[in-house]
């Protein structure tokens, strides 16, 4: 059952990364949709990463692992187990270590902020959401994904530390 979830996940990952289409071949789209995958379905299956809560980004081979991890053996495992992907050429550890336990209040909180904060993305002009993932704990949001300009990375943390609610931005997008 795990083995037939993990390779539904992997199909699904396959043909959902398409966040910068336009500025790669239609050769590189699948490569990075390939790499998302594959890094995806082996953090799923580590036993030290079990990567439910794993944002994987990739652009030209170049990983994000982004989001937040239960302890520092955690953390640093995703990357060992990204780097022994087939065609990962760099991989830039976003991940955060979680703290304290959490109420369901405090988790449903985190999900409204993680919607205000996307849906103010897409208001913004300046701003490609589509490109950004969002993640929220305890008033921290983390952005990350691969962006055009500095500009639009500098913009996407302003309209994120303008939302209500934000403690604070861990701001971790790239510039393609």
């Amino acid at each position: 059952m795990r083995a037939l979830a993990v390779a539904a996940f992997a199909t699904f990952m396959f043909t959902a990364n398409v966040a910068s289409a336009a500025d790669k071949s239609a050769t590189e789209q699948l490569d990075d949709s390939a790499i998302t995958a594959k890094v995806k379905a082996a953090l799923i299956g580590d036993p030290v990463t079990k990567a439910h809560s794993i944002d994987v980004e990739v652009y030209k081979g170049r990983v994000q692992l982004n989001g937040f991890v239960n302890s520092d053996p955690e953390r640093k495992q995703a990357v060992v187990v990204a780097r022994g992907v087939k065609g990962v050429i760099a991989v830039d550890n976003n991940l955060e270590i979680k703290g304290a336990k959490r109420t369901a209040g405090v988790t449903v909180d985190d999900a409204t902020l993680t919607g205000k904060v996307k849906a103010a993305l897409a208001k913004d002009d300046r701003t490609k959401a589509h490109q950004i993932n969002v993640e929220s704990r305890n008033g921290i949001v983390q952005l990350a994904g691969f962006v055009s300009t500095k500009a639009e990375v500098l913009s996407a943390n302003d309209v994120a530390r303008s939302v209500a609610g934000v403690a604070s931005v861990d701001n971790q997008i790239a510039v393609k």
